[in-house]
C-alpha cells in the first residue's frame, strides 16, 4: 500500500478501489506462495518416489548392499509417505489460495498410475439417474449412447454375527424314540467362538502384535463386549489344538541338511521386574540351492541363553548349522556327539558387520554434520568390507542355483578372493595389537576360518544367516508393540504360534486365511491326511472345489 498518508486519496470510493486492489495482490501474492510450495512439496515427493524405485530395483538385482539396507526401504517408505501427505496438503491450499486470487493459475500434482481394482472385489451399481430432458433444446426424446463408469473403493465395516446351529428332534410313531443329528464338530470342545473369530484373535496378537486387552476393548467399542479371560481362554485352546501341525512342521524342519539358527531377546514378567528370556529360531530354507522342499520356520522360548537351550533343541539333529559364533553351540559341533557332529557354517555377514562399524563413512559424515566428533574410520576395516563384498557378489549371480553350479562358480572365483584375504588379513593382523577393534574382527574370522571357508566345498551353504535374522525380525519389531511376555508358558504358547504364521509367510500363504480353515477342518481331519493342512500343501476352499 501507498506508504505515505498524505498521497492517499481524500473520496471513500478511491480508498475502497485502493484497498481492494491491494488486497488482490496480497491474494494473488499468497496464492503464488502457496502454488511454490505445492510445487516444491510435489519435486521432493516425486524424488523421494522415484529413490524408493531405484533402491528396490536395486535389491531386486544386487540383493542386500549394507548392513543398513535392512531397514532402508521401510525408511524410505516411512519418508515417502509423509512427503506425499505434505504433497497433497499443500496442493489443496494452493487450490484455496488460487480460488481467491483469478489471476493465479490453480495446481495439479502430476500423480503416478493407480492400478485398477481388483477384479474379485464385488461390484456395486448406484445408477445415477438420467435426465428427461436434453440440455441445449429441452426435447425429452431421449436414445441411451453408452454410459461412464466412475469406481470409487469403499469398505465395509466390519460385521459381527451369531450362528445358529439348529438340530430338529423327531419321535418316532412305532417305538417312541428320538431322533436327531449329532452336533457339529468344533474347533474347541465347549466352545462358542467360530474359527474365523480365533483365527483373527491369535493372528492379531502373534502376527500383528496386539495384546489382547487392546483387542478387547477394540470388540467393546464395535459392540461385542468379550473379557480379556475369556479371550485368552480360546487362545490357549487354539494352541492346543494346532500342536499337531506344529510338531508336523518342526519334523521337517530337521529333516533339513541344513539348517539356519539364531536367537534373539523377549521380555518376560517377573516379580517386580522384567526379565530377559530368549527366542530361538531354526529355519530351513532351501531356495538358495534350488532345492525342491518348502521352507519352514521352528521357533523355541528359553528363560536364558544357556548352551543346553540349543543342545536340546538339536538333539537328534546332524547336519549343517549356519549361525553366529555363540559359544552354546560348542559342544554340538564335537566329533563324538551322537548321533553324529553338526558341522558349523560361519556367517560372513557377521564377520563384515563388525568391519562395517569401523568403516562406516556415512555415520562419521552425519557426525560431522551435526557438530559432534567424527567417528574414526579405519581403511583397513573399509578394505576389508570391500574384499567381502566382492564375495557377496558373486552370490547373488548364483543364488537359486543347483549345488554343484554353486560349487563350481565358488571354486573359480570365490575361492581366489578368499584365499588372498587370508594372506591380506594375516599380514595385517601382524601390525595390530590385540584390543585394537580392526584386529578383534580379524580374530573373529581367522580363528574360525575353517567354519567361514566351508562354503567353498559345499554349494547347499549359504553365505550368511540371513534366513534365521529374518525369521526374527518379527519379534523384534514387536516387542514394543506387546512389551513383554506374561510368563514363560505364554512365551512358549508364543513361539508355537510364531511358528506357524512364519511358516505361512515363507510359502506365501495369508497366515489368516490358513488359520481360519484349519481351526474350521482340523476337528473332524483324519489324523492320516493331516499333511494336508501344512501351509506348503494347504488349499482354499476355491481350490479344493475346483479339484
Amino acid at each position: 500500500m501507498v506508504a505515505d498518508p498524505a498521497a492517499l486519496p481524500d473520496d471513500i470510493a478511491a480508498l475502497k478501489a485502493a484497498l481492494l486492489a491491494e488486497r488482490a495482490r496480497a491474494d494473488a501474492a499468497q496464492a503464488e506462495a502457496a502454488l511454490a510450495r505445492a510445487e516444491q512439496s510435489d519435486a521432493q515427493a516425486l524424488i523421494a518416489h522415484l529413490k524408493l524405485q531405484i533402491e528396490k530395483l536395486r535389491r531386486a538385482i544386487y540383493g542386500q548392499r549394507s548392513e543398513r539396507s535392512v531397514r532402508l526401504l521401510d525408511q524410505m517408505e516411512l519418508q515417502l509417505e509423509e512427503l506425499e501427505a505434505t504433497a497433497t496438503e499443500d496442493e489443496l491450499k494452493a487450490e484455496q489460495a488460487a480460488a481467491k486470487a483469478t489471476p493465479v493459475a490453480g495446481f495439479n500434482r502430476r500423480r503416478s498410475t493407480r492400478k485398477p481394482f481388483p477384479a474379485h472385489l464385488p461390484r456395486e451399481r448406484v445408477i445415477v439417474p438420467a435426465p428427461t430432458s436434453c440440455a441445449c433444446c429441452g426435447g425429452t426424446r431421449l436414445s441411451k449412447l453408452g454410459e461412464d463408469v466412475t469406481e470409487t473403493l469403499e469398505v465395509i465395516p466390519r460385521q459381527w454375527k451369531v450362528i445358529q446351529h439348529v438340530r430338529e428332534k423327531f419321535t418316532c410313531r412305532d417305538c417312541e424314540r428320538i431322533s436327531q443329528a449329532p452336533a457339529p464338530f468344533h474347533v474347541i470342545p465347549r466352545g462358542w467362538a467360530g474359527p474365523s473369530l480365533l483365527a483373527m484373535l491369535v493372528f492379531e496378537k502373534f502376527g500383528q502384535h496386539q495384546p489382547l486387552n487392546r483387542q478387547a476393548e477394540r470388540y467393546a467399542r464395535e459392540g461385542v463386549p468379550l473379557s480379556l479371560s475369556t479371550l485368552a481362554d480360546q487362545v490357549g485352546a487354539c494352541c492346543t489344538v494346532l500342536t499337531p501341525i506344529f510338531e508336523r512342521i518342526e519334523a521337517h524342519v530337521f529333516a533339513a541338511g541344513r539348517l539356519h539358527g539364531d536367537d534373539t531377546t523377549v521380555p518376560v514378567l517377573a516379580r517386580g521386574k522384567t526379565d530377559t528370556a530368549r527366542s530361538w529360531v531354526y529355519v530351513r530354507d532351501d531356495h538358495p540351492f534350488a532345492g525342491p522342499a518348502p521352507p519352514a520356520a521352528v521357533f523355541y522360548y528359553s528363560r536364558d541363553r544357556g548352551g543346553t537351550h540349543p543342545q536340546a533343541h538339536l538333539a537328534d539333529y546332524a547336519g549343517i548349522l549356519q549361525a553366529d559364533a555363540y559359544s552354546g553351540y560348542g559342544k554340538l559341533y564335537d566329533t563324538r556327539r551322537l548321533p553324529g557332529p553338526i558341522t558349523q557354517a560361519a556367517c560372513w555377514a557377521h564377520a563384515r558387520r563388525k568391519f562395517f562399524v569401523l568403516a562406516d563413512l556415512a555415520a562419521a559424515a552425519q557426525r560431522k554434520a551435526q557438530g559432534k566428533t567424527p567417528a574414526f574410520v579405519s581403511p583397513v576395516a573399509l578394505a576389508a568390507v570391500r574384499r567381502i563384498d566382492a564375495l557377496f557378489e558373486i552370490e547373488r549371480d548364483i543364488n537359486g542355483r543347483s549345488p554343484a553350479e554353486r560349487l563350481a562358480v565358488r571354486q573359480r572365483l570365490s575361492a581366489p578372493l578368499v584365499e588372498e584375504l587370508e594372506s591380506w588379513m594375516r599380514q595385517e593382523r601382524a601390525r595390530f595389537s590385540r584390543h585394537n577393534d580392526v584386529a578383534q574382527a580379524m580374530d573373529y574370522m581367522l580363528n574360525r576360518w575353517q567354519a567361514f571357508t566351508r562354503f567353498l566345498h559345499d554349494g547347499r551353504i549359504c553365505l550368511s544367516n540371513n534366513a534365521a535374522e529374518r525369521a526374527l525380525r518379527g519379534i523384534a519389531l514387536g516387542r514394543k508393540a506387546w512389551l513383554f511376555a506374561g510368563s514363560d508358558r505364554g512365551g512358549q504358547r508364543a513361539a508355537m504360534m510364531y511358528s506357524l504364521i512364519m511358516t505361512c509367510k515363507m510359502n506365501d500363504v495369508d497366515p489368516q486365511a490358513w488359520l481360519a480353515d484349519v481351526l474350521a477342518r482340523i476337528a473332524d481331519h483324519p489324523v492320516h491326511k493331516l499333511d494336508e493342512l501344512l501351509p506348503w500343501s494347504w488349499q482354499t476352499r476355491e481350490h479344493r472345489e475346483v479339484a
